[in-house]
């Protein structure tokens, strides 16, 4: 026990700072990366194609007189909410800032919100559908309005697979604890 004090080292040390940031710069934006790796991936081939749907959806919507018809009002709002927060989540994923915050769940929360905007997109797609109307006076709005129950179909799969792929990244892809000490 006497010589327990000399093994142990109490030396401490600083981390180097990288060349060309100051000490004025903010610590988190130092590391900012995108990251091309998830543009490549399917999940994120998903959330373009969701972002890129959702403003179809919402655009053909709103190019239309939607007002006199209070079903348009509920496919704008899924449209346009889910579209933004879609977006704030291809960011963050595209920046890697979902790593920054690591005590978010985020498989949880992507499965979550994936799971809501294919139920809320299936509301959507069947109001919006089912308000369509053909009058001779209004053939551009019909035109418009069915497209955008086209779109807010494939949107609505889309969202869809994303909520499979949560799911499966969520689960861990049938592995456990178990079998990946035992091949470890």
């Amino acid at each position: 026990m006497d010589d327990f004090p000399a093994k142990v080292s109490t030396r401490t040390s600083t981390p180097a700072e990288a060349p060309g940031y100051g000490r004025s710069s903010l610590p988190g934006l130092r590391s900012l990366a995108l990251d091309l790796g998830f543009l490549r991936s399917f999940f994120g081939l998903l959330m373009v194609a969701e972002v890129v749907l959702g403003l179809l959806v919402w655009a053909l919507i709103a190019s239309t007189s939607y007002q006199p018809i209070p079903a348009y009002g509920w496919v704008m709002f899924v449209a346009i909410f889910f579209w933004l927060v879609t977006i704030i989540l291809f960011v963050m994923y595209l920046l890697q800032l979902n790593t920054k915050l690591y005590m978010v769940p985020w498989p949880i929360v992507l499965m979550i919100f994936n799971a809501a905007a294919t139920v809320l997109y299936v509301t959507a797609f069947i109001t919006c559908s089912a308000a369509v109307q053909s009058a001779y006076w209004l053939i551009s709005d019909y035109n418009k309005r069915a497209a955008a129950s086209f779109f807010a179909c494939i949107l609505m799969i889309a969202y869809g697979a994303s909520t499979f792929l949560s799911f499966q990244v969520w689960k861990g892809c049938g592995s456990n604890a178990a079998t990946s000490q035992a091949t470890n």
